[in-house]
């Protein structure tokens, strides 16, 4: 199922947009994410709108849960959009090396192409990495640095009952 397409426009009609979507261990995952932060209220408008899309159009086989969630304040990161986003901030991941120990980076990520992204690494300096050798990533949130401009981290959940 090509989620984006079908999520993308339903969430802007209600001011959000969408961050990211995963199936994984019968649970749809849809993190959504506005400029200035998501509010509850606006987390329980998308999950009762997808809710309702998923029940009227039967798009996963059995059982599943819809969990409906912002960001937060350390945001997972995937795709190079978000990796994009990103860019300026304090980022922490797990590089895959063949033949050699998983290196964990940490740092400011300074930049980002199609295929890889540079990071100021706090021991290392810089250290250019391509993006299908990240294992995870996410953005760090330093504690007593400046207010973050992300959302707030909170989620709304559901349970379908199909199957």
């Amino acid at each position: 199922m090509e989620w984006d397409t079908t999520l993308r426009p339903m969430l802007s009609s209600l001011g959000l947009e969408l961050y990211d979507v995963e199936f994984s261990a019968g649970t749809l995952n849809v993190v959504v994410n506005r400029a200035g932060g998501v509010d509850l209220e606006s987390l329980t408008k998308a999950n009762r709108t997808i809710s309702e899309w998923l029940d009227a159009n039967d798009p996963i086989a059995g059982r599943f849960t819809l969990d409906v969630s912002s960001p937060g304040l350390e945001r997972r990161l995937r795709t190079p959009a978000h990796f994009s986003s990103a860019v300026g901030e304090l980022v922490t991941l797990r590089e895959l090396r063949d033949g050699e120990p998983t290196r964990r980076l940490e740092g400011t990520l300074v930049s980002v192409d199609g295929s890889s992204l540079t990071i100021d690494d706090n021991d290392l300096g810089a250290v250019t990495v391509a993006l299908d050798a990240i294992e995870r990533a996410r953005t760090v949130f330093a504690w007593g640095a400046t207010k973050p401009a992300t959302s707030k981290g909170t989620k709304a959940s559901s349970t379908s009952k199909k199957g």
